[in-house]
């Protein structure tokens, strides 16, 4: 999956710059003058804009030693002048792109390729976690590789016991690892969205999901969920967009014909993108095809606003924190 951020700003820079070239986890590469190379993210300049590629989506960095750096077809004549000053014009990233940038989880800019199912299923059931409670189970997806993992709130409800079920690739294979040291971050009753961290000491850095756009979803356009209906662990169900806005108790939910089970509540929606746009949560058992997902856009406010549903440990039935209230202040009457 090569996951690339498009930033509206143009670097200007003298010949001091290093150029490179960027091979992509997709088989693709990207060829360039390197404009910082940060722990999480390259910046990149190739002619007529400015990309931001995470490294996690970078399979090898080549530094080319040829003077002219590789460009795409057209690149504006302004763009590569050398008598411009040298100092950089900072990066104005979109919304998205800066969030993405916080490091806390990755949001997309509309830039992954559309791929089938088979290879994005491949590619993304690492990220895709079962949860374990004495009540029962559930799923969810780790939004960064620091073990941090959406859920629903109704798969963790009075739960004090929880543990995560990893699969992940090793020497080409799969292998299972639980995880018990897990703590509950943030909580969301009324969205029904859970925050978890998986905090034992051995954990690994976890591959990770991409958020993508609810809103620019089509009906009728196709997506795909990943969880453990029943039990059975990395099920993958496929379907169609039935309806964006489809309105149950006061909220709005994507409803698909993507099979839904219980087990299933948790796990993310993707579109074909590889971009999560939904978390399914429940289904009317009465028809087939009837599943609806919470829309992805109320997972990033959730997200953005973690510290607002922080879970209080001396009030765990209540997902909110509330300040003292201020007293009032005596004061003694003048004569």
């Amino acid at each position: 999956m090569c996951k690339v951020i498009l930033c509206a700003a143009l670097f200007l820079g003298g010949a001091a710059l290093p150029a490179a070239t960027v091979q992509l986890k997709d088989q693709a590469s990207v060829s360039g003058t390197i404009l910082a190379q940060k722990p999480n993210e390259i910046v990149i300049d190739i002619g007529y804009t400015v990309l931001v590629i995470p490294r996690n989506q970078i399979l090898q960095l080549l530094n080319d030693n040829a003077p002219d750096v590789k460009a795409p077809a057209v690149v504006p004549p302004s763009a590569a002048a050398p008598e411009l000053p040298a100092a950089p014009i900072p990066v104005v990233a979109p919304p998205s792109a800066s969030v993405a940038a916080q490091g806390f989880y990755f949001a997309g800019a509309g830039l992954l390729k559309e791929r089938s199912v088979r290879e994005l299923a491949a590619e993304l059931g690492s990220a895709v976690v079962q949860v374990r409670t004495p009540g029962g189970l559930g799923s969810g997806f780790f939004v960064n590789e620091d073990g941090f993992l959406i859920t629903n709130f109704h798969v963790t409800e009075g739960e004090t016991q929880i543990s995560v079920e990893v699969f992940q690739q090793k020497n080409g294979e799969l292998e299972r690892k639980v995880y018990k040291q897990v703590k509950i971050v943030s909580l969301n009753k009324f969205g029904d969205l859970a925050l978890l961290k998986v905090e034992d000491k051995d954990a690994p850095k976890f591959v990770h999901v991409v958020l993508g756009d609810s809103d620019a979803l089509a009906v009728g356009e196709r997506v795909f969920a990943i969880g453990s209906p029943l039990g059975l662990e990395r099920s993958v169900t496929e379907g169609i967009v039935s309806t964006k806005t489809r309105q149950l108790q006061g909220e709005l939910y994507l409803q698909t014909t993507a099979q839904i089970n219980p087990g299933n509540s948790g796990g993310p929606l993707f579109n074909l993108h590889g971009e999560v746009v939904g978390v399914t949560n429940m289904k009317i058992t009465s028809g087939e095809g009837l599943g609806f997902a919470i829309p992805v856009q109320s997972v990033v406010f959730f997200l953005n606003h973690r510290d607002s549903f922080a879970y209080d440990n001396d009030n765990p039935t209540n997902p909110y924190r509330y300040l003292e209230p201020a007293h009032r202040l005596k004061t003694s009457a003048s004569n």
